[in-house]
């Protein structure tokens, strides 16, 4: 059994989602209840902020889901379909894949998205963060996607792939075993990470045609 599973935001829809933006909105939201993060020279990323919330200040994670669901409403509400990304759900789905959707985002906003933009009969299996317990690049969405696909995303299965924009995608495809498919991802971030995709796409529509070479 094959399976290909996609990432949703940059990968298969644009959207305005500023994910730094999100992180100054919860920083500023924990630093006024009085909550202090360690100093870094680097920025605090979305996950870390939840996951910094959960194990200090739990009473406040509600207020960060919601500020994270209202930036993700409107983004969605604006969002486009990437070129190309219709054709490559349509034509994994024609090769025999099956195909799954694995997001951060919530599971309300993402299935409205796909339905209003022609996508949600492509998918076999829709995991949001409403069905995982942890966020990626945690691979516990994974999990979700395996028990749906009856173990056809059993790790080091060969005909098995992740999709995705990002440096997150590659590590949780990583973290499960899973080949990794870049698309128009950042050489730096893939550098910084240590990601080494299985391949590098700047056009989704001719994904069908990678995995039908790539399986034979």
């Amino acid at each position: 059994m094959r399976l290909c599973a996609f990432d949703l935001d940059h990968t298969l829809v644009r959207t305005p989602l500023d994910l730094a933006a999100m992180a100054a909105d919860m920083r500023a939201h924990l630093e006024g209840a009085g909550v202090c993060l360690p100093p870094r020279d680097e920025r605090y990323r979305v996950g870390e902020l939840l996951r910094f919330c959960k194990d200090t200040a739990p009473t406040l994670e509600a207020a960060l889901w919601a500020l994270a669901l209202e930036r993700e409403q409107r983004a969605m509400d604006e969002a486009t379909l990437e070129p190309g990304a219709g054709s490559a759900v349509a034509g994994a789905r024609r090769l025999g894949f099956v195909t799954a959707l694995w997001t951060n985002n919530a599971g309300a906003v993402t299935r409205a998205a796909l339905a209003r933009l022609g996508l949600a009969d492509h998918f076999d299996v829709v995991v949001t963060r409403d069905e995982m317990r942890e966020l990626k690049p945690h691979p516990d969405g994974w999990r979700v996607i395996a028990a749906h696909a009856n173990g056809a995303a059993r790790m080091g299965q060969p005909a098995v792939y992740m999709v995705g924009d990002s440096w997150v995608d590659g590590l949780a495809a990583a973290a499960v075993g899973v080949p990794f498919i870049a698309y128009r991802a950042m050489p730096a971030d893939l550098a910084r990470w240590k990601i080494d995709p299985i391949a590098t796409l700047t056009d989704l529509a001719v994904l069908p045609t990678w995995l039908a070479a790539a399986e034979g």
